[in-house]
């Protein structure tokens, strides 16, 4: 059995490279014609010996045999069981089956499934490759690196993997950098999935005050004159002074009208600038106002206000310049003096809070006294989110909404037979406006998150006429 020790000890430098990254060299050097040559003739030696007959010695049993085939086995799984290196922590794969090499002793390439000659060879993922056969499944280039990465159970180079599936962020472009416990942690906005390194929530990156999204390294968003910063795919449909508004507040108002809601008086519409807004909303006496910044406001008072003539133009570092402003005096002629919505909003945005501050007017006209902020704002939210579903519903129009939202059927007038003057909406003009739906639908505050899902689901059980006349006799959202 002298050759039996020989052969293994022959076999003993074979190492298997497996898993994402092993600390192996994959390299094996074929054995020299000389071990060779030793190796045929231990074999032949210990096969003469087996067939000649020693003395007084019995020949071996078959049951001999067989232990010693049993042996051999044993030993070949003892050298490949030799335990793997461990990185970070992790524990390493269970070791890979030996690699079968046929009858004739001939190994065959795992890739160009050709015999492997003398030299150099690669023994790992349980098969033998030639140097150049054993490539990276995203280059297709050699991998001749010590260590190497595994998805799949298709091999590929380090830098290609980390390329391939190591998450950038989505601002600054870079690798999202590991945690001190060696974890790949970011943040993602809740909608539009926008993934981004937490530092950039405390760097001071620029973010759209219309969507919320981070502004990209690459991407020079649009300053505005009162410091917001306005992304370019809201800048596309931003409106920018009052004569762009008129045909938007025209829409809303035949939407009130499909919904047999007419807003008889004509209430005057103002777009005005942040500090114009916060300055009328300081001397109303009378709504609720959301906070951390109010975008639109229903006025009962009579005031002057200072509001937007004429649009700017893009100057200079992506900064508006050219704005002309002038003053408008309010006049108390009703209960409702004039509506002012904050300039730069794309339109879907300008809409919404337009239709939500007609219903405050709605309301004020039709003589609701006394409304809690949970039922007024509401209810003014529901009417903001039902014009959005009427503008993204693809081939809707204002009256498919009025028919949806109201189970009344004197709700057909001769307004109703108006459609939508509104036109085939993009892509990502949807999606803009699914994001404004979205944000009332899931807003955390008491008077206009909750105050919305608790009025939707009224005018979803009873129709929109009788919640309305429920709130006009209780005060309160019917159950």
């Amino acid at each position: 059995m002298g050759w039996l020790s020989k052969f293994f000890k022959g076999a003993s430098n074979s190492r298997v490279s497996r898993g994402q990254y092993s600390g192996r060299s994959p390299y094996i050097d074929e054995q020299s014609e000389s071990e060779l040559e030793d190796l045929d003739r231990a074999i032949a030696l210990s096969l003469s010996e087996q067939d000649q007959p020693k003395g007084k010695e019995p020949i071996e049993s078959a049951h001999q045999l067989e232990e010693d085939e049993m042996l051999a086995k044993a030993l070949q799984e003892s050298l490949n069981a030799e335990s793997l290196p461990q990185k970070n922590g992790e524990t390493p794969p269970s070791p890979p089956r030996p690699v079968a090499i046929p009858p004739n002793g001939r190994r065959i390439c795992a890739g160009c499934k050709t015999p492997i000659g003398p030299g150099r060879f690669l023994s790992c993922m349980d098969s033998v490759w030639h140097p150049d056969c054993f490539c990276c499944d995203a280059c297709d280039k050699p991998i001749s690196d010590f260590e190497f990465s595994m998805h799949e159970d298709h091999p590929y180079h380090k830098n290609c993997y980390r390329e391939l599936y190591h998450p950038k962020c989505d601002v600054c472009k870079d690798f999202i950098p590991t945690n001190k416990n060696g974890l790949i942690e970011y943040r993602a906005h809740p909608f539009w999935m926008q993934k981004y390194c937490p530092s950039h929530e405390d760097d001071d990156t620029p973010r759209c005050c219309s969507c919320e999204r981070l502004e990209p390294k690459d991407v020079k968003y649009i300053t505005l004159d009162d410091g917001r910063k306005l992304c370019l795919e809201c800048l596309n449909s931003a409106i920018m002074d009052n004569s762009e508004c008129q045909p938007l507040y025209i829409d809303i108002q035949e939407f009130y009208e499909g919904l047999n809601m007419k807003v008889e008086q004509q209430v005057p519409l103002l777009l005005v600038e942040r500090q114009a807004l916060n300055e009328a909303m300081e001397g109303e006496k009378m709504g609720h106002h959301h906070l951390p910044e109010t975008r639109g406001l229903c006025l009962s008072e009579e005031q002057i206000v200072r509001t937007i003539l004429r649009r700017p133009v893009i100057g200079p570092g992506n900064k508006i310049i050219d704005m002309v402003t002038g003053n408008h005096r309010l006049v108390r002629r009703c209960e409702v003096t004039a509506i002012l919505i904050l300039f730069g909003l794309p339109r879907l945005l300008t809409g919404s809070i337009l239709a939500h501050e007609m219903m405050h007017a709605w309301l004020r006209l039709k003589g609701f006294r006394s409304l809690s902020p949970e039922v007024e704002e509401g209810i003014c939210q529901v009417l903001a989110h039902m014009w959005l579903e009427s503008e993204i519903t693809s081939g809707s129009s204002s009256t498919t909404i009025t028919h949806t939202a109201s189970t009344s059927a004197s709700a057909s007038t001769s307004s109703s037979s108006t459609s939508s003057k509104k036109g085939p909406k993009s892509d990502s003009e949807k999606k803009l406006g699914e994001f404004f739906k979205n944000q009332i639908e899931t807003d955390p505050s008491a008077a206009y998150g909750e105050g919305f899902r608790v009025g939707n689901k009224a005018v979803t059980k009873y129709g929109l006429r009788t919640t309305l006349e429920h709130i006009k006799l209780t005060g309160s959202f019917p159950y």
